[in-house]
């Protein structure tokens, strides 16, 4: 037997990327990121913008406030600062919303740069007219309570990902990705040859390209075998 969770732990204090390495990553396609950290590291499929496709990017602030609960969403509001991304993890519960139009109001008023959950959000109307970046896995208008247990600013799994406070976090039209801090410098010094072989290969397609080189390689190497 254990004994019962406080409401509520929370970690205010965290090592944050600096503003020249968050600079590094504002107004990139989340596909290029990914590419420049070897393929991986966005968050379940399912995990779609809601309302309006705005794309952000920020400091994460993970907050984990477990099913039919957002204790810990509100807190982290208090926790967040200006620019920074409230990631709320559900352990994928979604016979309830975990915010809605007023939460995202107030996290708007504090400058929060977008809003990302593996549960479902509510009130789309209010949502699109409040105007903030929301990712969620869905929509319902079934309210939870806040009751806790939870915890804010700690590492907290959202969507198959591990999140930790001040991780980078963007989003886009093709879903969330993560960029965890001890790897953003090394994915910034990549990510420059990513864009540069982006740009290469959409100039050749855009010039009327069909087969790229490394294919027409692979087909004449002798290691293809073709049948009847």
């Amino acid at each position: 037997m254990i004994d019962d969770p406080p409401l509520l732990t929370i970690r205010r204090r965290f090592p944050r990327p600096s503003d020249a390495q968050l600079t590094a990553f504002k107004g990139l396609q989340t596909g290029f990121v990914v590419d420049a950290m070897g393929g991986r590291g966005a968050l379940d499929a399912s995990i779609k913008p809601i309302g309006h496709a705005n794309a952000f990017c920020g400091v994460a602030v993970p907050c984990m406030a477990g099913a039919a609960d957002n204790l810990a969403a509100f807190v982290a509001v208090d926790v967040a600062e200006s620019g920074d991304v409230i990631v709320c993890g559900t352990d994928g519960f979604r016979a309830t919303s975990v915010a809605g139009d007023l939460l995202l109001g107030m996290m708007k008023n504090r400058g929060v740069a977008g809003f990302v959950t593996d549960g479902y959000v509510r009130d789309l109307i209010g949502i699109r007219a409040v105007g903030l970046p929301c990712f969620a896995a869905g929509l319902t208008p079934n309210s939870p309570i806040r009751s806790g247990p939870g915890h804010v600013g700690l590492a907290t799994v959202v969507g198959g990902v591990t999140i930790d406070a001040g991780d980078i976090v963007l989003g886009d039209e093709d879903g969330v990705i993560v960029v965890p801090h001890a790897q953003i410098d090394a994915t910034i010094q990549r990510l420059e040859s990513v864009k540069s072989a982006e740009a290469s290969l959409e100039g050749k397609v855009k010039a009327g390209l069909q087969v790229p080189d490394f294919i027409q390689a692979l087909l004449a190497s002798g290691r293809i075998r073709e049948v009847d």
